[in-house]
């Protein structure tokens, strides 16, 4: 994989990787809800007027694009795994900024999917 080819693949995941924390921190702002009937339009609404929840639908967006441009430079056999670095920027990212907790337990997932990340790269 040249580095045109792996900073696309990496773009991506961190673009993903950033959707999903502007979505919870969306969401955290939103509070619990549950889409009903009674309560479609007003929680509707805020998902809709939160901008933390448009911004990470922004990135994920921008992801698609930027991953379809990788995936054509890139066999999907080895970008697909490399998604999984998003599971470990988003496992620190928010410990760090929502208090989120890192036990032992997923310290050793981190490292063993920073392992298997690895091992597929240099196929």
């Amino acid at each position: 994989m040249n580095i045109i080819s792996f900073m696309l693949v990496l773009a991506g995941v961190l673009l993903n990787a950033a959707a999903q924390l502007l979505l919870k921190a969306g969401t955290n702002g939103i509070g619990t809800f549950a889409f009903t009937a009674d309560n479609l339009v007003p929680v509707g609404i805020k998902v809709a007027s939160n901008p933390f929840i448009v911004s990470g639908l922004g990135c994920y967006a921008v992801s698609v694009v930027v991953w379809i441009m990788a995936l054509s430079r890139v066999e999907v056999s080895l970008a697909y795994p490399m998604l999984s670095i998003g599971y470990v920027v988003n496992a620190v990212a928010a410990w760090y900024l929502f208090g989120e907790a890192l036990t032992a337990q997923r310290m050793i997932g981190i490292g063993t999917i920073i392992v298997g990340v690895f091992l597929v790269a240099r196929s």
